[in-house]
């Protein structure tokens, strides 16, 4: 009876649970994806004319370019070198390699698993199973064909889905309470880059706001699988090497006892 009462007041140690997946993550991710995939069949029914042709009809005429010099200044150059070499070497060489310094390992994993599935499955894949046609000459319209050299394929817009990938990877890597700033730029970066991708005659209005979708979104279901792992970075800092050395602790002050006065005539 003592023994049961004793146990009884001893608190035991609970197991510490695993942080979950936040499911809003995989539910918005697999939603986007449902909606990029809806759209990908849509297309490839009538490649030539969609059910979004007149929208992009209309935005052409409102946004498309009739020149190379028109679109050769410093901001829409800063959208097409994003979707080039330099943001290739900025997302796939440069981001994930200074993860890793700062020890970061989780996060650069994570990030070059985003870039490189968003790429290869959300955009390639996808451009050579719908080979959408990309805008031709409208002669009336005053309008050409991409100003730029691109390959085959108008849907998703590469550039766009890269914007999208880089959206949320970015979002990911960092803390929860530093990210307002970046979904401010990012959502920017974002709206720039359909611009852009229009702007150039390069894409359909309708391949650019999909693309982003799709590439959000796939990036929505990484962030969810690699959620628990990234948790694990968010106490790392993202500008400096993290110290791998333990503070040391300081040892406590020793109190100094002055020895008891030699009381007078003592034997």
């Amino acid at each position: 009876m003592i023994a049961d009462a004793a146990s009884a007041r001893v608190p035991v140690a609970s197991t510490p649970s695993r942080p979950a997946r936040p499911p809003a993550l995989l539910i918005v991710g697999l939603i986007g994806l449902a909606v990029f995939v809806a759209f990908g069949l849509a297309v490839f029914q009538d490649v030539e004319q969609p059910f979004t042709q007149p929208l992009d009809d209309a935005w052409r005429r409102l946004v498309g370019a009739s020149a190379l010099d028109q679109v050769s200044w410093v901001v829409p150059m800063f959208f097409q070198y994003l979707g080039e070499l330099p943001g290739a070497v900025l997302t796939l060489l440069l981001i994930p390699a200074w993860l890793f310094i700062v020890r970061r390992w989780r996060s650069a994993l994570f990030f070059l698993t985003a870039e490189l599935a968003g790429t290869m499955v959300v955009s390639q894949l996808t451009k050579n199973l719908v080979d959408r046609p990309r805008p031709a000459d409208d002669v009336a319209n005053q309008l050409y064909g991409p100003l730029f050299s691109v390959d085959h394929g108008s849907f998703p817009s590469g550039h766009a889905v890269s914007a999208g990938i880089l959206l949320i990877a970015v979002a990911a890597i960092l803390p929860p309470a530093k990210r307002l700033v970046w979904w401010i730029v990012g959502t920017l970066v974002v709206v720039g880059m359909v611009w852009q991708r229009t702007l150039i005659n390069a894409h359909w209005f309708s391949d650019a706001v999909v693309g982003v979708i799709g590439g959000a979104s796939a990036t929505l279901v990484i962030w969810w699988a690699f959620s628990t792992l990234l948790a694990k970075d968010y106490g790392r800092p993202l500008f400096r090497r993290a110290s791998s050395a333990p503070a040391r602790p300081s040892a406590a002050p020793t109190a100094v006892t002055d020895p008891a006065p030699a009381i007078e005539g003592a034997p």
